[in-house]
């Protein structure tokens, strides 16, 4: 299995750029599909983006597609979501996610982290 915490979370203004981050431990970080989500209160979970194995492949939510940017370092047990332009509507808690399926879906990834919370104001 695999340990996940995110970091990098804060307040931002809209229309500026904020990286968040997800550490992993624990088994092979490279056999993971990895995905970010986030969710507001009351809300399901919503995909925002997902990277393959190594990281060849990456998918976009179409409320973050073009803003948003998903990379990770197999090295280094990361994934990284960069974040531009920012929007009022960005803002929730995001959370990083590892399965053993590329899909967009949350209830196909086994492991997540704590999750951050983003926060943009006007």
């Amino acid at each position: 299995q695999v340990h996940l915490v995110e970091s990098g979370g804060g307040l931002v203004q809209a229309g500026g750029s904020l990286t968040i981050s997800c550490a992993g431990s624990g088994r092979a970080f490279d056999t993971y599909y990895m995905a970010w989500f986030r969710q507001i209160p009351g809300n399901e979970r919503e995909f925002v983006a997902r990277i393959s194995k190594w990281g060849g492949s990456t998918d976009y939510g179409g409320s973050v597609a073009g803003r948003f940017t998903v990379s990770r370092d197999n090295a280094k047990n990361t994934v990284t979501l960069q974040m531009n332009r920012l929007i009022l509507e960005d803002t929730a808690v995001y959370y990083c996610a590892a399965g053993t399926e590329y899909s967009y879906y949350s209830r196909a990834y086994e492991y997540w982290g704590q999750g951050t919370q983003v926060t943009v104001s006007s």
